[in-house]
């Protein structure tokens, strides 16, 4: 092959025509590892089929296929009528307990909020039992969604006690940064993650089919003293948004 169409490209593809992997395979690993060391940028277009195909001299088989594999991985993502694009990605540790705007500052991406709701509101019963509520009290509500780079990845909505929250318009962009300054900011915090598909609401306001995919996170928040600050349900696109956990055996 000439390697000269290559330069085309970020990457160098040199494919092994006796490895048993088939050649859509080697070329979705090689795109893989240029997106995952940032030659790519978050929401930049991907070479197109066609380009790819003339570039390396493959079919536009293979190069189609590359992309469905890099589709299904969540690093691309398809706009109809527009091409194929580079996903933000927010891959959260399991063992730490950060913010989302945290966690995306930290990875390079700009967190905003688009705020839908910020009321005091009356505890619901399960809200009550979450945070050690006693009946009839208030509790702020945040709903809004979680932008990164301007494309929304979750909705989301947390609940606190009003005592800790009580104007739940002055929180801005981050509630954590807010309840730090108020000396409320968790230090532990039990989530649990499960996935859902999305119904005709969640669909509109996440930007996705209805019926795809979602990681449903729930997250109670506690102080150092056991009490309980923060009930936040988070509705995540599964193609923006994973978890990573390290594990080990015990000797």
């Amino acid at each position: 092959m000439n390697d000269a169409p290559n330069k085309l490209l970020r990457f160098d593809f040199q494919p092994d025509v006796s490895a048993s992997s088939p050649l859509y395979v080697q070329l979705a690993q090689t795109l893989s590892s240029a997106i995952r060391e940032g030659r790519y940028q978050t929401n930049e277009a991907l070479p197109s089929e066609r380009v790819l195909s003339e570039a390396l001299g493959l079919s536009r088989v293979t190069a189609r296929k590359a992309i469905d594999q890099l589709v299904e991985l969540g690093l691309v993502v398809r706009r109809q009528g527009s091409g194929n694009y580079i996903a933000p990605k927010l891959e959260q540790p399991l063992s730490r307990l950060t913010s989302f705007s945290e966690e995306l500052q930290q990875r390079g991406f700009r967190p905003s909020s688009r705020w839908l709701s910020r009321a005091l509101t009356a505890a619901t019963p399960d809200e009550q039992l979450s945070l050690g509520l006693s009946p009839g009290t208030r509790v702020a509500r945040l709903e809004r969604l979680r932008l990164a780079d301007d494309v929304v990845m979750a909705y989301e909505v947390s609940v606190l006690p009003g005592d800790v929250l009580p104007e739940p318009t002055q929180v801005d962009s981050s509630l954590y940064e807010y309840l730090r300054g108020r000396g409320k900011e968790p230090v532990r915090a039990l989530q649990h993650i499960r996935a859902m598909n999305a119904d005709a609401k969640l669909a509109d306001l996440l930007q996705v089919p209805a019926g795809q995919a979602l990681l449903f996170i729930t997250r109670a928040g506690y102080l150092a003293s056991g009490q309980a600050v923060e009930l936040t349900h988070s509705y995540c696109r599964s193609d923006y948004y994973g978890f990573v956990a390290e594990m080990r055996r015990e000797p």
